[in-house]
């Protein structure tokens, strides 16, 4: 590769970044590259962009700007290697240039209001409230829970509908649970509760956590 330092590996202008990323992981990818990087699959790599979205949010959290900045870059590596992945399926390929295309069509078809002629939409609630009825009509969903994926943690999950639900401008029945409760049902009324207070439940809990942990860390343990 032209302008290529042995030990540095590729370099070019920032504009080229991108496109330089895309040709550093096919290398990586293709024969006589990583032999580790050969291997993966969609399915292996999950854990890593789980870890990575993880890192990136702490990152935000702890105001870590150089972490933020590292951050974000591994996050797109965990797309462009999907995307890599992907040309290679016999049946549907695609790539990251795929990937961005789609990504820009899906962005202006759900900000009508922006790109479009529809009316605008002023507060926060009622965009979040657009963009749920635009993506539910577009995938063509029976349920406003449709589409919250099983695998993301039961609280963020918990979250996840309840926020659905009153979107979908439906009166949430929750449990309403006596002090000695079953705990679950105890938890789903918190987020019940962060949802009407405004506040991010996974967030408040995760920062909760973090202090917790700093407290006794710093008492030696």
């Amino acid at each position: 590769m032209a302008g290529a330092d042995a030990a540095a590996g590729p370099v070019a202008p920032r504009g080229d970044a991108l496109a330089v990323l895309v040709a550093v992981m096919d290398r990586l990818r293709s024969p006589g590259g990583c032999p580790w990087d050969a291997q993966q699959t969609h399915r292996s790599l999950v854990p890593y962009a789980l870890e990575e979205a993880a890192e990136l949010a702490e990152a935000v959290e702890s105001d870590d700007r150089a972490g933020l900045r590292e951050e974000l870059g591994d996050l797109l590596l965990q797309v462009v290697f999907h995307a890599r992945i992907a040309q290679e399926d016999a049946d549907d390929p695609f790539d990251v240039q795929d990937v961005a295309a789609d990504l820009v069509a899906k962005l202006v078809r759900r900000h009508p209001h922006v790109f479009g002629d529809a009316e605008a939409v002023h507060d926060e609630e009622g965009q979040h409230v657009a963009w749920d009825r635009a993506k539910r009509a577009e995938k063509q969903r029976t349920s406003v829970f449709d589409g919250v994926p099983l695998g993301m943690g039961a609280l963020a999950r918990a979250q996840k509908l309840v926020t659905r639900a009153e979107r979908g401008g439906h009166r949430v029945a929750l449990p309403v649970p006596a002090p000695d409760g079953p705990i679950g049902e105890r938890l789903l009324a918190l987020v019940a509760e962060a949802r009407a207070a405004g506040v991010d439940a996974e967030g408040e809990l995760r920062r909760a956590t973090a202090a917790w942990e700093r407290e006794h860390r710093a008492a030696g343990l």
